[in-house]
């Protein structure tokens, strides 16, 4: 497939399942084989449905936003920021009710049209810091 393909293969699975909090997609966009090797999710479609469950049952309203996204070869480099409410249970921490901003960018590696790797830098310290789960840093 050609980049543009490629960007539009993790453009329709931002939307989808981020966005549109439909989960199915995962099964028509991921391979079988799909790895994550950031999150530490179980792998294949199944791990990455659990971890996808988790942040939208904890932020139903998540949306996410596609800043800037370059490809070459097999692989996709994705930066994004998402935005969310905080209105359930977190990773076993209760509801704050707090908003948040998270920052990150991701590289998708692209097989036979499907999504099979990923890697992620995002801004976890910062987000649990504005959901006021730990303090800010002095």
């Amino acid at each position: 497939m050609s980049t543009e393909h490629n960007k539009a293969l993790v453009r329709r699975f931002i939307e989808e399942v981020w966005n549109q909090k439909h989960l199915a997609s995962i099964d028509v966009l991921v391979a079988t084989n799909y790895l994550d090797h950031t999150s530490g999710n179980p792998p294949g479609p199944e791990g990455l449905k659990q971890f996808a469950e988790a942040y939208i049952s904890a932020f139903p309203d998540l949306h996410t936003t596609i800043e800037d996204q370059v490809a070459e070869g097999d692989k996709v480099v994705t930066r994004w920021t998402s935005y969310g409410t905080n209105t359930g249970s977190f990773f076993g921490q209760p509801a704050t009710g707090k908003s948040a901003m998270i920052a990150g960018m991701s590289i998708d590696r692209i097989a036979d049209g499907k999504i099979v790797e990923s890697w992620d830098a995002l801004d976890q310290l910062g987000m649990l810091q504005q959901l006021e789960m730990i303090p800010p840093q002095a």
